[in-house]
């Protein structure tokens, strides 16, 4: 009777064990995901001043005003418009001339969007992995995530990486 009570309470630790386990790994996906935001929020804020530079170097006035209105719309924009306005502002950035632009500025900018591309990459890696250990059961029914909201990806179109050439 002692060994069946000792294998009992040895199962029902060893399942709490796991549990916690689980919890701590949902945690540290949440802290990833939280780090790869602030990551992307940063890539994209660059990507915004690079765009205003932009528009103050080489282009029209029409083109450099919606240039600028797009960045500064981006930037400002809450997180659930965040999205469309990031949007808005790669379609005004793929608009633009290059070659007009001197070149340390162009590469500026493929580098802003390659960073942008990246980060948004590493970011919904991040998603993808919290959300896949949420939807597991013991997850689930034993409420590990707390009152975490649910992970979201960010999706955005991607630019067209182009580099600059040097002739």
């Amino acid at each position: 009777m002692t060994t069946l009570l000792a294998f009992v309470v040895a199962l029902v630790v060893a399942f709490g064990l796991w549990l916690v386990a689980t919890a701590n790994r949902l945690d540290r996906l949440h802290v990833r995901m939280d780090a790869g935001w602030a990551a992307l929020d940063a890539a994209l804020a660059r990507r915004a001043v690079v765009a205003r530079t932009v528009a103050a170097s080489a282009l029209s006035s029409h083109e450099a005003e919606a240039l600028r209105t797009a960045a500064d719309e981006a930037e400002a924009a809450p997180r659930p418009e965040r999205e469309s306005a990031e949007n808005e502002l790669t379609r005004r950035l793929a608009q633009v001339d290059r070659s007009r632009l001197p070149v340390g500025l162009a590469e500026e900018l493929a580098d802003a969007e390659q960073r942008v591309v990246i980060a948004r990459r590493v970011y919904n890696d991040a998603v993808r992995d919290a959300l896949a250990l949420r939807r597991r059961l013991r997850v689930r029914y034993f409420r590990l995530a707390g009152t975490a909201p649910w992970p979201e990806y960010f999706e955005i179109a991607e630019p067209d990486l182009v580099l600059p050439t040097e002739d």
